[in-house]
């Protein structure tokens, strides 16, 4: 009972901490939006409307985007309407800003699922068979491919896999999500999928290195255990020790590794969307930072944050149920 309160206890810190941040995130954002040189008027009605228009339209215009009124009343204003759903309407897109995130957010997802899940199992594997062959052939390649990796630009990865296997290869759509001029209810799973494949194995591929190092680090120390020396002293081969020691003192901190990833999956998702125009939360922000579209701009910068941090929030929470001891670090606190 004690364990299972102070389990509850230390969710509910940490969940507080994620709520505050992401407060203070929605601040920041406002504030350098707001006062940043983009008139949300103008990007409305542009520059020929803004010739033509009347002072009595205009004042209209400033009171419906709240230009008329303090930066922190238009902030609560902004925050009481977001409590409630309604984060505004895009500028660009003439809907509702939900509306827009809601079917970028679905293929953004879909993106990045499939990336961090293939990411994850392809480094935890590669990690584990570095880790009890240290010093041999496979263990060099695995450690170099993960360096070699983590020091690629994602942007230029996609576009050395955009033109090998996409312009010459032909194996793969260029961009976009669905097919050009198929109807929307005529696009069968198998088109999604083939338009999907290439940005997430693009995405996949870089996240694979953190994870392969911190797993291969990992299984090292194990494999330097005495319980394991004790094991192979008793005849005890690699594969029954790797099934009964290593991969369950490796796979914890593996898992809660991937998920405080997610931020940098989602950073890079940024990048794979623009190279394959991959209609995404990625595309969307980009579009709008440029466009000027500041309720977009605004909605999805929250919303990323959210995402971002609620896979740091899980990865804390696994630490503090798996490890007594960082909870008892957070009560001290």
């Amino acid at each position: 009972m004690k364990t299972g309160h102070a389990v509850a206890v230390y969710l509910v810190k940490i969940l507080v901490k994620l709520l505050l941040v992401l407060l203070a995130v929605s601040i920041i954002c406002f504030v350098l939006i707001s006062v940043s040189p983009v008139d949300p008027i103008r990007m409305y009605v542009g520059e020929v409307g803004m010739r033509n228009i009347q002072p009595e339209t205009l004042a209209k215009l400033e009171s419906y985007f709240g230009l008329d009124t303090p930066l922190t009343i238009r902030y609560f204003n902004w925050l009481s309407d977001f409590v409630r759903g309604d984060m505004g309407t895009s500028l660009i897109y003439r809907q509702p800003v939900i509306d827009v995130i809601g079917v970028r957010f679905v293929n953004s997802f879909a993106l990045m699922l499939t990336a961090w899940l293939f990411s994850g199992i392809l480094g935890f594997f590669l990690g584990v068979i570095a880790g009890i062959r240290r010093g041999r052939l496979t263990d060099k390649l695995v450690k170099g491919y993960s360096l070699l990796l983590a020091s690629t630009p994602t942007f230029w990865l996609a576009l050395v896999m955009l033109m090998v296997f996409a312009v010459w290869l032909k194996w793969f759509p260029i961009g976009l999500s669905v097919p050009i001029g198929v109807d929307a209810s005529k696009v069968t799973i198998f088109d999604t999928l083939h338009h999907l494949f290439l940005p997430a194995l693009t995405l996949s591929v870089i996240g694979v290195a953190n994870i392969a190092l911190h797993t291969r680090e990992k299984m090292i120390d194990v494999m330097a255990e005495d319980y394991v020396l004790y094991a192979k002293a008793r005849g005890k081969s690699t594969f029954s020790i790797l099934r009964h020691h290593g991969i369950r003192n490796v796979i914890l901190p593996a898992i809660t590794l991937q998920f405080a990833s997610i931020g940098e999956i989602f950073g890079g998702s940024v990048l794979v969307e623009q190279v394959f125009s991959y209609p995404g939360l990625g595309q969307a922000a980009v579009n709008a930072g440029l466009s000027g579209d500041s309720p977009l701009l605004l909605g999805i910068a929250v919303i990323s944050a959210a995402l971002v941090f609620s896979g740091n929030f899980i990865a804390n929470a696994l630490y503090g149920i798996i490890d007594p001891r960082i909870r008892r670090g957070l009560k001290n606190d």
